[in-house]
């Protein structure tokens, strides 16, 4: 999630012969979930999404789908919360608390 990325252009989509990967991006909470339905649609039936989304917005996303898409989010080892935060560009030790 990020205010540069352009969902229809930066997107990638890795196949082989037993697996399907996307990537997507969006700019924001909002955007993502309805990227979320689309994928829904798609008949996608896992999510993992990028550490900044936070627990609760993972959460969100899994109600939003009815339980019908698995959703998880990347965290960081206890360790790695300050350097996660300043790649990030957040406070020291918030980057799991976006």
């Amino acid at each position: 999630m990020g205010k540069d990325y352009d969902p229809a252009q930066h997107r990638a989509q890795f196949e082989t012969t037993g697996m399907l990967t996307l990537i997507r991006t969006a700019r924001n909470f909002d955007e993502a979930q309805q990227i979320v339905l689309e994928l829904l649609e798609e008949g996608v039936g896992a999510v993992e999404l990028c550490g900044a989304f936070g627990k609760l917005h993972a959460q969100e996303l899994e109600r939003l789908t009815e339980g019908k898409i698995a959703i998880g989010y990347i965290t960081n080892e206890p360790a790695m919360a300050e350097a996660a935060a300043r790649f990030l560009g957040n406070k020291a030790g918030r980057a799991n608390e976006i």
